[in-house]
């Protein structure tokens, strides 16, 4: 049975008054039916109007109706097919295509939605890199945890300790900060969705990395931005790309993540780095450096490029706990120019007050003697990277799978077909994997996937045996539903 689609005259209502903003039409029509898609409103397999009647409805050229559709289209929440029209796009595979217990991955077509992080029905998940379990020094954290006596526990900014602690880190680090430069926020998802809401109207320009994290690509397009994507080669992002987009475009921001890349894991080097911050503050660009994955180094010794603040006092850092620690303890923050630290903190109050003060107490103490929490981290890291390998060049010698330097994941690239066809098949055999086709804005790494390393060495070969079976059946051309892939997104 199709699911209950809204009459024109509900759909018309609901989209409200979604010209309002700036920029093109066709980007505010489609972040307004995004949010209807996202929020469950429109749900999987809905029927949408067709272009004229909707354009009718909204008193909007047709070609603005049929923009947006296909802006969605092109990021797996709808389908259009000639004889059937426009319909938003399956949440999962069909009963059919899986059997026993493998049937089932996603509930909805966003990525973002928190239940898609969780394993469920024996799919083996290659695609969520985050760690898998909590260390114990969390827990040991938590049996030591104080809470104060008189506070009120309401800190929009942060608690006072946390914000001290991180200050610290990045003075640690040769970037002398004060706590008043730190804003804590409910892990760095938070800290993108804030900065995005703060400094991008409908319209504006974004710079991106191709590849790039998708949560961040996600953020820009419910925010309906344009965005700039610049080559990411051996050596990080094309620096001389990103000036010239700088240069003709001045986009609101721009995003990169210099040190382990993600899902490359590729290295800014120094000279190059200091060349983006310049380029930045010349054209008055606001820079954000993603250093979530900063300190997960495997060993180079010399500690690598310093972290870009170090080149200029504009550039905006975003950091978290989620990968050195636990996903679970949902710390954050933004590091920046005092005033914008002070604006952000005003927004974040507008939506929760504060992140929790439990949490930020722990954080705060886990800082305060990090060095072997993030040894600890490191060392089963560079295990689990070289057991994957391992398992790769053993069970798909065909594949190419460099090594990294740090990070968490891996950029396997296929020796023919495309990520994205054979993620469905390895869905099948109950292993999800993210094809680097949904993280690239450019439209390319099609034969690519981004592999975790993070599960128990025996989960891991089970995984790649999975693999293994997948390829083996694999055959390009197979029909492709994004929706179901675009699972984990972290």
């Amino acid at each position: 049975m199709d699911p209950i689609a809204p009459t024109l005259g509900e759909l018309v209502a609901w989209l409200g008054r979604w010209s309002a903003g700036r920029g093109p039409l066709y980007l505010l029509l489609a972040a307004r039916i995004r949010q209807l898609v996202d929020e469950g409103l429109l749900p999987p397999g809905a029927a949408l109007p067709p272009d004229r009647r909707l354009a009718a409805a909204l008193s909007v050229g047709r070609t603005t109706v049929v923009a947006a559709y296909e802006t969605l289209r092109q990021e797996g929440r709808l389908v259009r097919r000639q004889g059937s029209g426009t319909r938003v796009a399956p949440a999962a595979l069909e009963p059919s295509a899986a059997p026993g217990p493998r049937q089932r991955v996603t509930e909805t077509s966003n990525p973002m939605f928190l239940h898609l992080l969780e394993a469920s029905d024996g799919v083996l998940l290659l695609s969520c890199a985050a760690p898998p379990a909590p260390p114990p020094a969390l827990a040991e954290a938590y049996a030591h945890l104080e809470l104060p006596a008189h506070d009120l526990g309401y800190h929009p900014a942060g608690l006072p300790a946390l914000r001290a602690a991180i200050a610290r880190r990045y003075a640690d680090r040769g970037v002398p900060t004060d706590p008043a430069q730190v804003l804590v926020t409910t892990g760095a998802q938070q800290a993108i969705g804030l900065l995005t809401r703060l400094l991008v109207a409908p319209g504006d320009g974004v710079l991106v990395e191709a590849p790039s994290y998708p949560g961040a690509l996600d953020l820009f397009r419910e925010a309906a931005a344009v965005p700039h994507p610049v080559p990411v080669g051996p050596d990080g992002a094309d620096v001389p790309a990103a000036i010239r987009v700088m240069e003709r475009h001045r986009p609101a921001l721009a995003y990169v993540i210099p040190r382990f890349q993600n899902p490359t894991g590729t290295v800014l080097p120094a000279l190059p780095g200091r060349r983006l911050v310049a380029a930045a503050e010349e054209h008055g660009v606001p820079l954000v450096e993603d250093e979530v994955l900063a300190e997960l180094d495997f060993g180079s010794g010399d500690g690598g490029p310093p972290p870009l603040s170090s080149y200029g006092t504009e550039v905006i850092g975003v950091g978290s706990l989620s990968k050195a620690v636990w996903g679970g303890l949902r710390i954050g923050w933004v590091r920046g120019p005092a005033p914008l630290v002070a604006r952000l903190a005003r927004l974040k109050a507008l939506h929760d007050l504060g992140s929790d003060v439990p949490s930020q107490l722990v954080a705060a103490r886990l800082l305060g003697d990090f060095g072997p929490v993030l040894r600890s981290r490191l060392a089963e890291l560079r295990a689990g990277h070289a057991h994957l390998r391992a398992e790769l060049a053993r069970r798909l010698p065909d594949w190419h799978c460099p090594p990294a330097a740090g990070g968490q994941t891996l950029w396997v690239g296929l020796p023919y077909g495309d990520g994205v066809s054979f993620a469905q098949s390895a869905l099948r055999h109950g292993v999800a994997v993210l094809p680097g086709s949904t993280m690239d804005a450019l439209g390319g790494s099609t034969r690519r996937l981004r592999l975790h390393f993070l599960l128990p060495p025996a989960t891991l070969t089970e995984a790649v045996s999975r693999l293994a079976s997948a390829w083996a059946e694999y055959a390009p051309g197979a029909e492709v539903r994004p929706a179901a892939l675009n699972a984990i997104t972290v």
